[in-house]
């Protein structure tokens, strides 16, 4: 294992020793009510305790990037396996860790491959408190695991298209391809609860003259055969706990009574590249 140059003990702003120069991140995959954890191994602090696998960040690296190149050093995990879903910064002060959270369509086999794993498994939820658990890992636990179901954005396309005042009206169509394409560059979603940085399941719902608009990698696309508000709500009630995009107050109450949130479509354009 090469050694990146964030691999060095600094302080943070509390005074408190930590290990990456440019911060650390680790990587919490989720499946079937599990979390994958890792046994420190010998020579590491906390050996013998449960954590997840992480380290330090080399200063080209993202945060992504360096959780799953530290699983993969680590372990056997194979990172196309895992779907990440949303980060949660801990800052102490000139000083991160970043978890990326992750989701699995099964609890795949994991094994050790460095002497920093002693082992690794898959815990039910409710018994991640029964190990024990690495001391800046336990002190996080209660946040993480409300942080353990992906968000789902429900997104009103005609709402939104019609927001913007970019001649979407001359070509429905051309707009609502537009829209899905920015949904599909975005670069996460700062601020969306309970996440730090958000990586939601997108569905774009369209109706109309954009009803041929087509899915694309990271935006799904449901047409309405009738009316576009009640396949709206009929998505949100499938996907409990969903945030719809939408300033249409019918909308937003329906919405609300089958247990889906809402924001208005200020909030999701500035979020979006042009």
């Amino acid at each position: 294992m090469s050694r990146g140059d964030g691999d060095r003990v600094v302080l943070c702003g509390q005074g408190h020793e930590h290990w990456g120069e440019h911060g650390a991140a680790g990587l919490l995959p989720v499946a079937e009510g599990h979390v994958l954890l890792q046994e420190r191994g010998g020579g590491i602090s906390g050996s013998g305790t449960w954590g997840m696998f992480g380290g330090a960040r080399d200063s080209h690296e993202d945060t992504i990037t360096a959780a799953l190149r530290e699983a993969g050093e680590e372990s056997t995990l194979d990172p196309a396996l895992v779907r990440p879903f949303g980060v949660v910064v801990e800052d102490h002060g000139g000083w991160t860790y970043e978890t990326v959270i992750a989701s699995a369509a099964s609890r795949f086999p994991v094994d050790p491959v460095s002497d920093e794993t002693a082992g690794v498994a898959w815990v039910p939820v409710d018994g991640v408190t029964d190990l024990p658990l690495f001391g800046p890992f336990a002190a996080n636990w209660t946040r993480l695991r409300e942080c353990l179901a992906p968000r789902v954005l429900v997104v009103d396309c005609a709402n939104v298209m019609g927001s913007r005042p970019d001649g979407w009206w001359r070509d429905r169509a051309g707009a609502a391809a537009r829209l899905r394409d920015r949904l599909a560059a975005a670069d996460g979603f700062p601020g969306l609860p309970p996440f730090d940085l958000a990586y939601p399941e997108i569905i774009l719902v369209v109706e109309g003259q954009a009803k041929r608009t087509t899915a694309v990698p990271g935006v799904e696309v449901v047409s309405a055969d009738h009316n576009g508000d009640d396949k709206i709500v009929e998505v949100a009630q499938a996907h409990p706990g969903a945030l719809v995009v939408t300033a249409d107050r019918e909308l937003r109450t329906r919405c609300t009574a089958v247990g889906a949130s809402f924001i208005g479509p200020g909030w999701l354009q500035e979020r979006l590249p042009d």
